[in-house]
């Protein structure tokens, strides 16, 4: 592997006929982080990450994958990477197991049957691992659908809008499923939507507008863009995920105070 970035994307840009696309997008992404690409439905994100995964051809300008050029040398660069695309990729007449021992033959790995038991265990499925797809919620869909992408062990995830159509606790469930992933090594680059997503989850936060990347930072660095804020005492009412997190017990809060169903109004300093 190179030793410079593990992703690395410069002038990239892209068309549809008379749509353009991506404008000239230039960013890196270090090994072993979280990058989010955060931005508007229309924005691009998918586009990019289906050039930066070798689905389709830039126009113009080079993306590489630990210095490997993904147009030129497509096949070098599917080693190193998995994609997880907006739709879960299970197949809900197949078990949990079967869909990941499935993968891994297709890979052509011994041993499909132990790799299929360290991921369900891995991702807290080993108790659903003979339930068929179509059972399963719509979080555990998606960490079944991450645990087959890491069949192979890629050195990079694309997860593009992994939570897209997820209730609150499917949401949690894939948060720290990709926290375990970077945690491990894993480099992530994450499209979104969602704001909230983003600032949990990213150690940079890429702004994807109109084609281009207006900013890029994190999290600190993008809020010293705006101006200073005041210290004043305010009074905060619970918004409706506290509410319902609270109401099913799914916050990983035990203290006490904060799983009462009257939900009182909270003051913090902000």
């Amino acid at each position: 592997m190179s030793t410079g970035p593990a992703i690395r994307v410069k002038g990239i840009t892209k068309s549809f006929k008379d749509v353009h696309v991506l404008r000239g997008v230039d960013f890196d992404v270090e090994t072993g982080s979280i990058f989010a690409l955060l931005g508007s439905n229309g924005a691009g994100k998918t586009t990019l990450v289906k050039i930066l995964s070798t689905l389709q051809k830039a126009d113009a300008g080079t993306a590489t994958v630990y210095g490997v050029d993904v147009a030129t040398n497509p096949g070098d660069v599917r080693e190193s990477i998995s994609l997880t695309g907006q739709f879960a990729a299970v197949d809900d007449v197949l078990t949990g197991r079967e869909n990941l021992v499935l993968v891994a033959k297709l890979r052509h790995l011994k041993n499909p049957g132990t790799i299929a038991d360290n991921l369900l265990a891995r991702f807290s499925l080993t108790d659903a691992a003979n339930r068929r797809g179509s059972t399963y919620s719509g979080g555990m869909r998606r960490r079944l659908d991450i645990a087959m992408s890491l069949i192979g062990n890629p050195a990079i995830i694309f997860l593009d809008e992994p939570t897209t159509g997820l209730d609150p606790e499917g949401r949690l469930e894939v948060w720290q499923t990709i926290k375990q992933l970077a945690g491990q090594g894993t480099t992530v680059l994450l499209t979104t939507q969602y704001l909230d997503e983003a600032e949990q989850l990213a150690d940079r936060i890429a702004i994807l507008h109109k084609g281009t990347i207006i900013q890029n930072g994190t999290l600190t660095e993008l809020r010293q863009l705006l101006p200073a804020t005041t210290v004043e005492y305010v009074e905060k009412q619970p918004s409706l995920e506290d509410i319902f997190l609270t109401l099913t017990g799914d916050t990983g809060d035990t203290d006490d105070d904060h799983a009462d169903n009257n939900l009182p109004a909270r003051k913090e300093i902000r």
